[in-house]
């Protein structure tokens, strides 16, 4: 005891900055590691400006000098399944755009002044501009205080507040049932029979999610079951949207693919969806046939009859169908209708209709809203097994809820303002335009991309997206096995770095054997849109007489 106060007096005592903080590093030293060193016999002070990591150091277990802990987790111990998983959109070469852009940020000098991102179909990043009546609502429902304001029009009012009434607390901050706030289920059921002329839908088959993504992945984990040879397989188009790549990887599922008929605007043929299916039954259990319609990222848009062709496939080969349908507003070519799985499905009778399994999904990041960030979408799932439904309802819960401001928006989607109400005129203005912006930028993609050599383009029916087939030369594909790379790639890494224009290489979705292409978004502003096709353009030329 007399030693401690002593040593605390000598802390306390009067002295320069340095040798008081160097009693008090002292003192503590002593009480943790018991030191019964009298004061005199002291360790040698420790020279001016020291941290305080000495005092830590005398109170430590000791560690022997040099060892190292092993990492846990590496690349050798990780899920391998994880490791497996490619999603070429947001792959290698957008990295390398970003590493473009940090050095045009930082002055280095480069043939260009800015890289454009036409590797995503992210509307407002280039440049489109939000409908005013989706942001009116979501922006009420986000701060009812607004709803006193005169600025805003009453029918935006009327949805905020309908939407608030479903909320828990009147607040969007609040955690919605599973499956979605109630009223916006109901929303998108009242949303699915006007655009199917009538066909019923019951909110309770209706599942808000975080994206279509989300939706589709959930479905896809319920449906993986087995092991080797009954291991489930995922038949998916090639091209495809690599979202389903990389869920069937992360699953350790078996991807099956089918091919589209490039030489045909990219048609489904049944034939193909029979040989691919055959082939994949020698190793593994074929479950589950997805379709893209409109395609992404080959944006062809399927008629009646194919899609009449492929449910019955479905029901004769006893085939969960999922169909990505996110792109159903857009739809550009004047002989192309969009027609949606549920409404066929219905009207090809009971024997269809009351059997065939089928999960259908629609989002707001896409048709004319462009909404991505706020990660809003739905699925419908019909004629599943009551057990099942209660198991989805299940592993929805364990993530409580979608986002609800998603959910939000997901509703003006569904219920838009309608003739007769204060915003109708200008919401329709709006949508009107932007869709009549996009089949222009589509015909105009189209038309640049067939005038240059080596590139043909099949044409832009819907979606938002080319997928040219674009020559490559011999020398140019040895040079990319020299740089270890696909030669798609090696292609589009080039135009990126000589034109700051990036865009994901074919390999990345899938392809024929001996066949390259590169998806672009066509949402750039139409003078941005001309300058980028004519950089392709001129940078194709120059790629063909440097390799040839």
């Amino acid at each position: 005891m007399h030693r401690l106060s002593g040593l605390a007096k000598e802390a306390a005592r009067p002295s320069s900055k340095n040798e008081r903080t160097e009693a008090a590093v002292r003192f503590v030293s002593s009480l943790v590691a018991g030191n019964k060193q009298p004061r005199s016999a002291a360790r040698p002070r420790r020279p001016p400006g020291k941290d305080w990591s000495s005092a830590a150091k005398a109170s430590a277990i000791p560690i022997k000098e040099k060892q190292t802990r092993e990492k846990i987790l590496t690349l050798e111990s990780m899920n391998p399944q994880v490791k497996a998983v490619e999603y070429a959109v947001r792959g290698p070469i957008v990295l390398k755009a970003g590493e473009i852009e940090n050095e045009l940020r930082k002055g280095i000098k480069k043939p260009f002044t800015e890289v454009i991102k036409a590797n995503i179909g992210d509307a407002h990043a280039m440049g489109q501009q939000p409908i005013t009546f989706l942001r009116q609502v979501v922006a009420l429902c986000t701060y009812p205080n607004l709803l006193d304001s005169p600025s805003f029009p009453e029918d935006s009012k009327k949805r905020a507040r309908r939407i608030l009434q479903g909320c828990g607390g009147n607040s969007l901050g609040s955690y919605s049932a599973s499956q979605g706030v109630n009223c916006i289920r109901e929303d998108v059921a009242a949303y699915i029979e006007r655009r199917d002329g009538g066909v019923p839908a019951d909110p309770e088959n209706i599942y808000l999610t975080t994206g279509a993504s989300d939706g589709i992945a959930t479905i896809l984990k319920i449906l993986v079951s087995g092991g080797g040879r009954s291991r489930t397989g995922v038949m998916i188009p090639i091209p495809q949207y690599p979202l389903y790549s990389a869920a069937i990887s992360e699953l350790d599922a078996i991807q099956i693919n089918y091919y589209l008929d490039e030489e045909n605007c990219w048609a489904l043929d049944v034939n193909e969806l029979r040989r691919s299916l055959n082939e994949a039954k020698t190793y593994c259990n074929p479950k589950v046939l997805c379709i893209i319609n409109p395609g992404n990222p080959t944006g062809q848009v399927q008629n009646r009859k194919c899609i009449e062709d492929v449910i019955h496939f479905a029901w004769e080969e006893k085939l969960f169908l999922l169909a990505d349908e996110v792109y159903q507003d857009n739809v550009y070519s004047e002989s192309c209708q969009f027609h949606s799985f549920k409404k066929i499905l219905y009207e090809m009778g009971p024997d269809y209709c009351n059997n065939v399994e089928l999960a259908s999904f629609h989002s707001t990041s896409k048709g004319y809203m462009g909404e991505c960030g706020y990660r809003g979408g739905y699925m419908e799932v019909i004629n599943l097994h009551p057990d099942i439904k209660g198991q989805l309802v299940k592993l929805l819960s364990v993530r409580l809820c979608p986002p609800v401001s998603g959910q939000a928006a997901m509703d003006i989607v569904v219920n838009p303002p309608v003739p007769g109400e204060e915003s109708y005129a200008q919401f329709i203005k709006e949508k009107e335009s932007v869709l009549n912006n996009l089949a222009k930028k589509a015909k105009l993609t189209e038309d640049m991309f067939n005038q240059v050599p080596g590139i043909h383009c099949n044409p832009l029916q819907g979606a938002m997206y080319a997928f040219p087939r674009i020559f490559i030369p011999s020398k140019a594909i040895e040079a990319a096995k020299v740089h270890k790379m696909a030669p798609d790639m090696f292609y589009c890494m080039k135009l990126l770095e000589e034109t700051g224009i990036c865009v994901v290489p074919g390999s990345g979705f899938g392809q024929r054997e001996g066949t390259y292409h590169f998806r672009m978004t066509i949402l750039p502003p139409v003078e941005k849109l001309k300058i980028l096709l004519e950089k392709v353009k001129d940078f194709h030329i120059k790629f063909l007489k440097e390799y040839s």
